[in-house]
Parts: structure tokens; C-alpha cells; sequence
């Protein structure tokens, strides 16, 4: 059995064609990265809005860090 195969806390993952850690990984996305792409692709099966609250703000955390180079 692969690890993929298993799912702690739920199984939104494992019925998605790709998931999100496999595509993360493959495209070398940093840890903010990879955060938008698992609560974009769990938004309609686990958290709703809470999920979408939280792409959001790694997605503000990637522009501060990464381009606001002011207020760093």
C-alpha cells in the first residue's frame, strides 16, 4: 500500500486524480506555495471559506516576504 493510498482526517485528497502533495513536490513549490495549492484544491470538500480565508493569507505572506522587501 502506497502512502498516497492513506488519508489521517478524512479522504478529500485521496479522490482527487492528482494530489496536491504529489503536484507540490514535483514543481518544486516552497511551503507557502504549496499551502495555497491544498486549501484551493480542499475548499469544496472540507473547510468551505475557511479554506479559501487561508489561501488567501498564504498568498499575502508570499507577497510580503517575497516582494515587499520595505517592510522586512
Amino acid at each position: 500500500m502506497s502512502a498516497l493510498d492513506e488519508q489521517e482526517g478524512g479522504d478529500h485528497y485521496k479522490q482527487m486524480p492528482i494530489q496536491p502533495a504529489v503536484y507540490c513536490e514535483r514543481n518544486g513549490l516552497t511551503g507557502l506555495e504549496s499551502a495555497v495549492v491544498k486549501y484551493i484544491s480542499r475548499h469544496r470538500f472540507k473547510n468551505g471559506i475557511e479554506d479559501l480565508n487561508k489561501a488567501i493569507h498564504c498568498i499575502e505572506l508570499i507577497k510580503e516576504i517575497q516582494y515587499d522587501h520595505d517592510n522586512l
